[in-house]
């Protein structure tokens, strides 16, 4: 089986309209493109900061900009009228567990996708808010996403951690330590054993500066080695990039041992066997 988890229906940006995004239509154009790539476990997980009722967790100024829809009228669309899992991709808040379960809980979802893009007020892969340009070093910087990474993995509010090395999005235009990256990794590796999330695996790398699968093979290895399940995605916030480069993410997976997927329903997680 292979799955792709991690996909948007909407683009990134205020543009478009929710109409525009979900309907028969557009949700058609994203299966035509997973049945192509062989794809059988297709789910939707648009970003908990695209609705109103985000704003209870976290009032940031991009989460303000961005939270114009209503999240039970999407998930309503998932459930009545696709076949697709429900799923959200939720940004970990420090201090805001309590609300994010909650909202969460209200959802009836199949799976919740936890990610980290900001670390206090500044966002390591967005140039509005670009924490590069602050005063703080980019050891500094990897510390703080991958101890914020192992907290979003401990907190339990999460079944999958995406893109787990997302601080190294901007490749070489952005500064990043000297030595081997791995001591970074620790705490987020500890984490990830002491609570057993589900790690993404996702060619979105891919597409952005950095020209590199999410994550590093060394921080993949140690997922591995601490027990994860692994979660195939794409990231896709159009339908061409569903399944994008699986090729490239399956010969990855081969070299390192993986056999089996993780599969999600109704935040019940299974294992199947990897492939077409």
């Amino acid at each position: 089986m292979l799955t792709d988890y991690h996909v948007h229906l909407r683009p990134d940006g205020v543009g478009e309209t929710f109409a525009a995004a979900f309907n028969d239509a557009n949700v058609e154009r994203y299966r035509e493109a997973a049945d192509a790539a062989g794809i059988a476990e297709l789910g939707v997980s648009e970003h908990i900061h695209r609705f109103q009722q985000s704003l209870a967790i976290w009032d940031h100024p991009f989460w303000r900009e961005q939270a114009l829809d209503d999240i039970y009228v999407y998930c309503e669309f998932v459930r009545e009228c696709t076949d697709l899992r429900l799923g959200l991709e939720v940004d970990f808040v420090p201090g805001r567990e309590d609300r994010t379960q909650s909202l969460i809980e209200r959802c009836e979802l199949d799976y919740v996708v936890g990610s980290v893009h900001f670390l206090g007020s500044l966002a390591v892969d967005f140039e509005r808010f670009d924490i590069w340009g602050s005063a703080q070093s980019p050891e500094d910087v990897w510390r703080r996403y991958f101890e914020t990474l192992a907290e979003a993995a401990r907190s339990g509010l999460f079944d999958i951690l995406a893109h787990p090395d997302l601080v190294k999005m901007w490749g070489g235009a952005r500064p990043v330590p000297t030595g081997d990256l791995r001591r970074y990794y620790e705490p987020a590796l500890e984490a990830i054993a002491d609570s057993g999330i589900a790690v993404e695996v996702s060619t979105a790398g891919l597409r952005k500066p950095v020209g590199e699968i999410y994550p590093a093979p060394a921080f993949l290895a140690g997922a591995l080695e601490a027990g994860a399940p692994i979660a195939l995605s794409s990231d896709a916030h159009v339908p061409q990039d569903v399944g994008y480069a699986y090729d490239q993410a399956l010969e990855l997976l081969a070299g390192l041992g993986v056999s089996e997927l993780a599969v999600f329903e109704r935040r019940q997680r299974r294992l199947e066997p990897l492939g077409p």
